[in-house]
């Protein structure tokens, strides 16, 4: 039985990664059932691309969100950095899915605002190039990290995080975090925004911020990739979705799947062509 939700905010995926944890991406997807669906960015890592490697798992969470839209689900892609590629559609529709960069939602009589992050980003708005090789080496760290988290699976010993344990004993690391939240937040009360949502720096959160001229609460979807979360708002009240916490409520994962119908080819032909 699929559990019903009213609205779902994921983002950073990082499909067409090594360290995109797909199964459990679609694991969860298969077991909600909600009204709305945003993807708040960074959903197909187009900046690291190849076609060489884009497993069967990651097509079919592309095909399942796409099977969600055909089955009532609104869909809203917002693009990202690493998905940046997309910004050229946005403003587009297509049945149930929308592509934009930026969203604003009313949600009873709160006002939510949703974009990626990555507009707070240096690195991102003026040194591309240096944002994409720190894209490639924390994918080559999160390959190296399920090595070492392969090994002390087998010998019977808890995972471990090294991008985690970079983060929070690197300051500087730290102090972006802080200022990304407080940053976004200051605009977000500045605009009269009840809510605001990023993704970008995969940090899961859900808090209050208060200044002079106000409050709102900021939110973080956090990613797929290391803490698996996801935000739900059902009833009017948010929650944070935790797979590893959860993962066993969730039901089986489907043992046997059917033939993928669709090619990658085919599905980024109708992004471009927006059918």
């Amino acid at each position: 039985m699929k559990r019903e939700v009213d609205l779902v905010v994921l983002s950073d995926l990082h499909l067409g990664t090594y360290g995109c944890r797909a199964k459990e991406v679609l694991h969860y997807l298969y077991s909600i059932k909600p009204s709305k669906l945003i993807l708040n960015g960074d959903i197909i890592d187009i900046w690291q691309f190849k076609k060489s490697y884009f497993p069967d798992q990651h097509l079919r969470v592309i095909k399942y969100l796409f099977d969600m839209a055909y089955q009532g689900t609104e869909l809203i892609y917002i693009t990202g950095n690493h998905d940046e590629m997309l910004r050229k559609f946005s403003d587009i529709s297509f049945g149930n899915i929308k592509l934009v960069d930026k969203l604003v939602l009313h949600l009873g009589d709160k006002k939510a605002w949703f974009f990626h992050g990555d507009v707070f980003d240096a690195s991102v708005q003026h040194s591309k190039w240096l944002a994409k090789l720190g894209g490639w080496g924390y994918d080559m760290l999160i390959r190296l990290n399920n090595l070492i988290n392969w090994g002390l699976n087998r010998m019977g010993r808890e995972k471990y995080s090294l991008s985690k344990r970079i983060k929070n004993s690197v300051k500087k690391a730290v102090k972006f975090i802080g200022d990304f939240e407080q940053t976004a937040s200051e605009l977000a009360i500045e605009s009269h925004y009840d809510y605001v949502f990023c993704g970008h720096i995969h940090q899961p959160q859900i808090r209050t911020v208060e200044t002079k001229k106000g409050k709102c609460v900021y939110m973080n979807s956090g990613d797929w990739i290391e803490n698996l979360s996801a935000l739900e708002y059902h009833n009017q009240e948010w929650t944070m979705f935790h797979y590893e916490e959860q993962k066993d409520r969730l039901g089986k994962y489907p043992l046997h799947e059917s033939p993928l119908s669709y090619t990658l080819d085919s599905i980024l032909d109708r992004i471009k062509v927006g059918r």
